[in-house]
């Protein structure tokens, strides 16, 4: 079956570097037009820059994505130079430093969930209109292990992940009958730029440590942007709902 997503329109959050990078190059092989937003000018660009040197079509927005302005400049750009809002990736996500509860600062969970959780959220309640106006609409959110389990990550990027992964079911059975799918993939480790800032004398830490002997295999972000882009697809219209782990088994584990 083919993807559908030629001429589409695309928003691709985080799209600068790493999972959202590689989504952003594939949706543009599809024949995309593809809206790169990230809170990095310089590597938003060079994005852009590589999309059009391999004749694609590409547009980048910066800025803090929990910040409403920001949000609504994404999907206005989006609307006028992407022909539209078909499909929207919420990629964009921070680490926490592996903190147990009881350590969390007030600072620490207030920027993880502002950035992992209310960023989608914001960016996703923006596109609605648009997506319903259309009567069709794919969303995929990148989610983590840390959304379907307790022993991947700290406790603010746990709850923003699980955040996530509530945020995606509930979209999907509101809007299933206008047309609209919300996916998620469930990544386990990857080779991103994406590395914690942790006090190894830390609880966390040291808790979570035994766990991370299931790992298994670290992908490679074009794994994971190979599922997004399924799950945004043609291919994929009747997969509403769904937690896809990308994880090389260690969801099954």
């Amino acid at each position: 079956m083919a993807s559908g997503l030629d001429g589409r329109g695309v928003i691709v959050t985080g799209a600068g570097s790493g999972i959202g990078r590689a989504t952003a190059l594939a949706f543009a092989t599809e024949g995309a037009r593809v809206l790169i937003a990230d809170l990095n000018a310089e590597s938003a660009g060079a994005v852009v820059k590589e999309i059009e040197a391999a004749g694609g079509t590409a547009v980048a927005v910066t800025g803090d994505l929990s910040e409403q302005s920001v949000v609504d400049q994404v999907v206005a750009t989006a609307v006028e130079r992407c022909g539209g809002v078909d499909v929207l990736v919420n990629n964009a996500g921070i680490m926490d430093r592996m903190s147990a509860l009881g350590e969390v600062s007030d600072a620490e969970w207030e920027r993880v969930i502002r950035v992992n959780l209310t960023a989608p959220f914001l960016l996703t309640r923006a596109v609605l209109p648009h997506m319903l106006a259309a009567g069709r609409g794919a969303i995929v959110n990148t989610a983590s292990e840390a959304g379907l389990r307790g022993s991947a990550a700290g406790a603010a990027y746990t709850a923003s992940k699980h955040g996530v992964v509530g945020l995606t079911k509930n979209l999907a059975v509101m809007y299933r009958d206008q047309g609209i799918r919300a996916n998620a993939i469930a990544p386990g480790g990857t080779a991103t730029g994406m590395i914690p800032d942790i006090d190894g004398e830390a609880h966390g830490p040291k808790a979570l440590g035994p766990y991370f002997g299931n790992v298994g295999r670290v992908a490679q972000p074009e794994e994971q942007a190979a599922a997004i882009l399924f799950l945004a697809s043609d291919a994929a219209a009747n997969i509403n709902g769904a937690i896809l782990p990308v994880d090389n088994g260690w969801a099954a584990v």
